[in-house]
């Protein structure tokens, strides 16, 4: 995450946070997976409610009900989806030249 030291008189005041979605599904006796990498901006607002921050378990699930309001997470779900079925069954190849 990234914070303000100090803003609208309040510290540590987060602004941007860094996310990693993961999705795994298990195939044939193979496990694919993908992630979508991502940031998420934030804007405070002098009176809104505030949430101080603190290295805590309780703290990081406030940030992931943020997340979870602020992105489509369905959309992130069918991404990932889609991404390992095509790993399971693939429609595209790589071909190369065997001459060089």
């Amino acid at each position: 995450m990234n914070a303000y030291i100090e803003f609208e008189d309040k510290e540590n005041v987060i602004y941007t946070v860094h996310y990693i979605y993961k999705g795994s599904k298990e195939s044939g006796g193979d496990v694919y997976s993908s992630q979508l990498i991502g940031t998420q901006s934030y804007t405070y607002t002098k009176g809104d409610d505030f949430v101080p921050y603190e290295n805590t378990e309780e703290f990081e699930n406030v940030v992931i009900g943020w997340l979870e309001d602020s992105l489509n997470v369905e959309e992130l779900q069918e991404s990932i989806s889609k991404n390992i079925e095509s790993q399971i069954t693939p429609v595209t190849e790589d071909l190369y030249f065997t001459w060089q």
